[in-house]
């Protein structure tokens, strides 16, 4: 019988040791809590719309603040009302906000402390989204590096740099957000740039792995209703940005499937597990 080069060696090779397979890495567990941060009461709502789309009505906002769990790591999106206004009335004031529990407390509810958070981010400036920010100063803040500078410009409307103080002024670690970021580098928790309301504004996109994605508008827009009526707020800083970004997330949302939850729709809270059960 010849033997051919290739016959030995593949008979050396025959004999060799064989190498361990390796198991494919699991991908980290993602969840996601609704958490209370308020309600505001416009009983002049005409500021929604720079067309006039809601002169002389009132509207009722909740004020929404969302926990997510990547595996071993936690995320706080958005820091709620400040709680100066715990316990609040509802008065006639164009705006009325109120504040019925804190984050820590609800947090205690599923067994989690404020220093357990590792990132607080924020979709942007204003006092109803960072007022209980200064309850998590060892978390790294992620926030829109356009919003970050305009804060350190001067005084901007519904804008308290105070409510920032462990990062503004304390030396807590901050991560200036250009674009959009893959936060875990996984594609499961994506900060999206959409600005308009604010220069640096973001919503933010998670992959759930029962649900599927689910967008959290930040301040894109205020209510559903705002979708179709492309109604942009007087107060938003550009509104070319502002109406491409509407567009962006509803496009995003059709192509993938997302479910669009606004974060200050009472219309959308139950589009998402009733507190302290997580949505998967």
């Amino acid at each position: 019988m010849k033997f051919t080069l290739w016959h030995v060696l593949a008979s050396c090779v025959s004999l060799l040791p064989s190498a361990p397979v390796q198991a494919a890495p699991t991908a980290p567990e993602v969840e996601l809590w609704r958490l209370d941060c308020g309600e505001i009461e416009m009983n002049d709502a005409s500021p929604l719309s720079d067309a006039g789309s809601y002169a002389g009505k009132s509207r009722r906002l909740t004020d929404g603040c969302y926990l997510i769990r990547h595996g071993k790591e936690l995320l706080l999106w958005d820091a709620g009302l400040p709680v100066t206004v715990r316990g609040a009335p509802i008065d006639a004031q164009p705006i009325s906000p109120t504040l019925a529990v804190d984050l820590p407390t609800q947090l205690a509810r599923i067994g989690i402390r404020p220093d357990d958070i590792g990132r607080l981010a924020i979709s942007h400036y204003h006092f109803d989204h960072v007022g209980q920010a200064a309850s998590f100063p060892k978390a790294t803040l992620l926030i829109g590096a356009r919003d970050w500078a305009a804060l350190h410009r001067g005084t901007i409307p519904f804008a308290d740099p105070h409510l920032l103080a462990p990062w503004f002024t304390g030396g807590g670690k901050v991560d200036l957000i250009e674009g959009d970021r893959d936060i875990f580098g996984d594609g499961s928790v994506v900060m999206l740039a959409t600005p308009g309301h604010t220069p640096g504004e973001s919503s933010l996109l998670v992959r759930l792995p029962r649900t599927g994605a689910v967008i959290l508008t930040g301040d894109v827009v205020h209510l559903e209703a705002q979708w179709p009526l492309s109604a942009v707020p007087i107060w938003n800083t550009e509104r070319a940005d502002s109406l491409a970004s509407m567009d962006r997330l509803q496009k995003l949302a059709a192509n993938t499937g997302a479910t669009i939850v606004v974060q200050h729709d009472p219309a959308d809270v139950g589009k998402l597990a009733r507190f302290p059960e997580p949505t998967r």
